[in-house]
C-alpha cells in the first residue's frame, strides 16, 4: 500500500510499537527476525511484551554480528536505542517458559494484556502505530475474562478505542483492509458464515464501509481514493436474472456515496473487479481499492498474489494497526524457521502510515 512518496524509513517522531502475539506460536520469532533483516524498518521501534520471551525468540533467529535484547522503562526511550539492538518494554507479569506449538490460556492471557497495553499506548499517542503479530484465538478465549469476549484482535482495538472515546461500540465500526503492493480490498463483513455474510450486505453497512474506506486512503494517498464495489452475484446480477442485491442495494448506496463527493464506481463483476484493481508492471491500475461483499471473496484474490505480502490493516480506528496475513503457524514455532517477510511489509505500512499521518 505505498503511499503517494515512500515513507517508510522517514524518521519518526513517536515509536512504533510491536506486539509479540502467542508466546507459543510463530509471533516472537518473526517479530525478532524482523530486527534482524529490516534494521532501518525496526529503528526507532520496540515489543511490548516480556523480555525472557524475546531473548528466547531472538536465539531461535540469531544472526552475526548478534542483536542483543535490551529492557526499556519508556515507549520515548525506544526511540534513542542504538542501532542492532532489540528493546522490550516489560508490560506483563514475567512470563513463565511455555511449550512452543501448544495451545495454553496463560500464553493467550500474556498476549491479551500485551496488546491491551499497546493499544491503550497508542490512544493516549504515546506510540504511533501498533503492529501486532498473531494471536491463538482459541488461546485468548481460554485466558477467561475479559480475553473470552473478543474474537480477535480486531474485536478488542474495537472496544478499547469506543471505550477511551466514551461512546458504544456500534458507534465505532471498523473495516479490515488486506493489502499487498499491487492490490487493495476492504471488507464489508468479517467472520460470519457465508449465509451470515449475505444478510450484512445492507446499504446503511456498505454505505459505512465506503466511507471508511476513503478517508482512511485519503490520508495514506494524498488524494481521494478511487474505489470499485464488487457485486454479489455472478456477473454483479445481469441487472437482477441473478439476484437482486446489486439492483435494490449497491446502486442506490452508490449513488449516495457519489452526492456525498466519494469516488466510487460498479457494481462489477466479482470475477474480473480484482484483476482491474490490480497494479499493473508500469505501476498503474485502474482502482486504489475493491469493497468486498463477504471475507472470502476479498481475501483469496490478496492471498493468491503472496501471503508472504499481504498485511491486515485495521480501518476506522483513532489509532493505526497493522498485522501479518496470517496466524500463529503452531507447527512451525520454536523451529527457526518462520518467515517474517508479511510482519516486515506490516511494519512498513504502519511506519508509511504514521508518517503520512497529520
Amino acid at each position: 500500500m505505498t503511499p503517494h512518496n515512500d515513507l517508510s524509513t522517514a524518521p519518526i517522531q513517536r515509536p512504533i510499537v510491536l506486539t509479540p502475539g502467542d508466546p507459543c506460536g510463530i509471533g516472537p520469532e518473526i517479530v525478532a527476525r524482523a530486527w534482524c533483516l529490516a534494521p532501518d524498518l525496526t529503528q526507532g521501534c520496540f515489543v511490548a511484551g516480556d523480555v525472557g520471551l524475546m531473548r528466547r525468540a531472538m536465539a531461535l533467529v540469531q544472526t552475526t554480528p548478534t542483536f542483543p535484547v535490551c529492557e526499556i522503562e519508556s515507549a520515548a526511550e525506544a526511540l534513542h536505542v542504538p542501532p542492532r539492538c532489540l528493546p522490550v518494554l516489560q508490560v506483563v507479569p514475567q512470563a513463565p517458559v511455555l511449550p512452543w506449538g501448544q495451545i495454553d490460556a496463560r500464553a493467550g492471557r500474556l498476549a491479551g494484556e500485551a496488546v491491551l497495553w499497546a493499544t491503550r499506548a497508542a490512544l493516549r499517542r504515546e506510540v504511533a502505530a501498533l503492529v501486532t503479530a498473531p494471536l491463538h484465538k482459541e488461546a485468548l478465549h481460554a485466558a477467561g475474562a475479559p480475553y473470552d469476549q473478543y474474537p480477535g484482535h480486531t474485536e478488542l482495538l474495537q472496544a478499547e478505542a469506543a471505550r477511551h472515546q466514551g461512546v458504544p461500540v456500534a458507534q465505532m465500526p471498523v473495516r479490515m483492509m488486506l493489502a499487498n503492493d499491487e492490490l487493495r480490498t476492504v471488507l464489508v463483513s468479517i467472520h460470519l458464515s457465508l449465509r451470515e455474510a449475505l444478510t450484512a450486505v445492507t446499504h446503511d453497512r456498505v454505505l459505512e464501509t465506503l466511507r471508511i474506506t476513503d478517508a482512511s486512503l485519503r490520508v495514506v494517498l494524498g488524494r481521494r481514493p478511487r474505489i470499485a464495489v464488487a457485486g454479489v452475484n455472478p456477473h454483479a446480477g445481469e441487472g437482477g436474472l441473478f439476484g437482486r442485491e446489486e439492483v435494490d442495494i449497491l446502486q442506490p448506496c452508490l449513488a449516495v456515496a457519489r452526492q456525498e463527493g466519494l469516488d466510487v464506481h460498479g457494481p462489477y463483476a466479482p470475477d474480473t473487479v480484482f484483476m482491474r484493481a490490480r497494479q499493473r508492471p508500469d505501476g498503474q491500475r485502474a482502482f486504489d481499492a475493491v469493497i468486498a461483499m463477504y471475507h472470502d471473496q476479498g481475501l483469496i484474490p490478496v492471498k493468491y498474489l503472496g501471503v508472504e505480502q499481504g498485511v491486515n490493516v485495521t480501518l476506522g480506528l483513532p489509532l493505526i494497526r497493522t498485522s501479518p496475513d496470517h496466524g500463529t503457524a503452531m507447527d512451525l514455532a520454536g523451529r527457526g524457521v518462520a518467515d517474517a517477510s508479511s510482519l516486515i511489509q506490516a511494519l512498513r505500512m504502519a511506519r508509511q502510515m504514521a508518517s503520512a499521518a497529520p
